[in-house]
């Protein structure tokens, strides 16, 4: 306790002395004040909850996952037996019929015997490579003198001695398994009795580019000829660097570009003056202005939502959350609604919304969250009365999934070819899942490379290589090959425009 001090008893230097006392305890004062700020701004920071997979954008892996409770599994839902189907065609039947009576011996006749029990045996075959020695006879003509040799048939011709489904299940394990050469290598001999080194490995998969660079063209132009286009991004090493791995996703594509920004240039690049109708992502700068409307992400509202309420905020927040909800339900049904009726609920809609922004706010991740509705409130509720918008970007996230695992798994790429052939392969893997299609049963048709609706064949291209063939076979032969060689010229001319034009992407 401060005792009293009787002020008329001091004297004028006494109470100046009092002054300049107090002067400086009003400094000492006002500086512990600012330090208790500071200490209470730093406190509620580190007492404000953790962002977890629910309240934000973090990977479901990042969360701490809850304990099984204790006592085993949970009963099992109770549900009618199905049964194994038979296969429809099966490579052989075996039909066993008694001879005797297992109980009394006696003599069973085979007429009235009829099926009394049916059951598969699925086993695989003999896993071994399957070998074509070729021999092309030839020699030196009686005639001219010259050296001939016959002519390989189409698909066995010299150069890399494995064929084109061993070079597609090679694809297929390191690109889409995500399977190390080294492990491959192994994998090939050791299961399908295959000697590879992993430089033929290394060459297959070089080889690959081109065919898969060529569908991923062809799927490239369907994307950017597309009303609705979904995209997101997510990180990758290549080369020792940081680049992203851009997915651009529509009803029948997807694609994959690995580039070395995250900016918008590289959505600009591809395409062009190209506009969609509709462009569906999340909050991040640079997928915003790509096209004529905008479709915010409802789930990571939806998870800044929930951030903001375990902040404290039950006001704005929670008020917020249950209007994305509702939005979503009335998206889940619009197949059986009218037109006329999504414009009302898109109306409805605005109206609540404005009765939520003005509802009071007690925590700044609401505040924050708050001044993004009120800048962006009109790409909220796109997909309303837009049937063919979803109301997430949860298709994009599922087509980033594999390349977040294959990045886990192998820690990016060594090289920028390497990185290019994935999104290539990524982009026709994921493209004939979309449609339906075999992935295994496409690659082989066309050197590991698929389009959106069937196999990728230019058949351009492969008239191109006809004629550079030929010219190479004439160039040996006979004096009258530049005439021939101008000839081919011409017509070589007239191919590549036709290579040079976009091919579409048939079904």
């Amino acid at each position: 306790m401060t005792p009293d001090i009787d002020l008329s008893r001091l004297s004028h230097a006494e109470k100046d002395a009092l002054i300049r006392s107090l002067l400086l305890l009003v400094g000492h004062l006002e500086a512990a004040l600012a330090r208790i700020a500071e200490l209470e701004a730093r406190l509620a920071a580190v007492e404000r909850p953790a962002k977890t997979p629910d309240n934000s954008s973090l990977p479901p892996s990042t969360g701490q996952k809850s304990d099984r409770p204790a006592g085993g599994k949970p009963p099992r839902k109770g549900r009618p037996g199905i049964a194994w189907a038979l296969e429809p065609n099966p490579d052989r039947i075996t039909d066993l019929r008694l001879d005797a009576c297992p109980h009394c011996a006696a003599a069973w006749p085979a007429e009235p015997q009829t099926p009394q029990m049916v059951y598969d045996r699925i086993e695989l075959p003999p896993v071994r490579p399957d070998v074509t020695r070729v021999r092309l006879f030839g020699g030196r003509c009686s005639c001219c003198g010259e050296r001939a040799i016959a002519p390989a048939p189409a698909g066995l011709e010299p150069g890399s001695p494995f064929g084109r489904l061993i070079e597609a299940l090679v694809v297929y394990l390191h690109y889409a398994q995500a399977i190390g050469l080294e492990w491959l290598r192994r994998l090939m001999g050791e299961v399908f009795g295959l000697s590879i080194s992993e430089g033929a490995i290394s060459n297959i998969l070089a080889r690959a580019q081109t065919p898969l660079g060529a569908a991923a063209a062809a799927i490239a132009a369907q994307i950017t000829a597309s009303a609705v286009v979904a995209s997101d991004e997510t990180c990758v090493r290549v080369a020792g660097k940081t680049c992203w791995d851009w997915v651009f996703v529509t009803s029948v594509c997807v694609l994959h570009l690995i580039r070395p920004s995250r900016g918008a240039a590289g959505v600009r690049a591809l395409f062009g003056a190209q506009r969609p109708r509709v462009w569906i992502s999340d909050s991040f700068g640079s997928q915003r202005g790509h096209a004529d409307r905008w479709q915010m992400c409802l789930a990571h509202l939806l998870r800044d939502a929930q951030y903001a309420i375990d902040c404290g905020d039950s006001g704005f927040s929670a008020a917020f959350k249950r209007l994305l909800l509702r939005a979503v339900a009335i998206g889940r049904r619009r197949d059986t609604l009218r037109d006329t009726t999504l414009e009302q609920y898109r109306a409805d809609l605005d109206r609540r919304l404005d009765r939520v922004l003005a509802l009071p706010r007690c925590e700044k991740a609401a505040d924050t969250l708050r001044r993004r509705i009120a800048r962006d409130r009109e790409h909220l509720f796109v997909f309303v009365t837009h049937r063919d918008v979803p109301a997430t970007n949860n298709v994009s996230e599922r087509a980033l999934r594999p390349s977040v695992i294959f990045r886990k798994l192998t820690n990016g790429f060594r090289s920028e070819w390497g990185a290019d052939t994935y999104a290539a392969f990524r982009s026709v893997v994921s493209t004939a899942k979309a449609n339906g299609r075999s992935v295994l049963h496409d690659l082989p048709q066309a050197s590991a490379a698929v389009s959106p609706g069937k196999t990728y064949i230019d058949q351009g291209e492969q008239l191109l290589q006809l004629h550079s063939r030929a010219i190479e076979e004439l160039a040996t032969s006979r004096w009258w090959v530049p005439i021939l060689t101008a000839l081919l010229g011409f017509v070589g001319a007239i191919l590549g425009a036709i290579v040079a034009a976009p091919w579409g992407v048939h079904k």
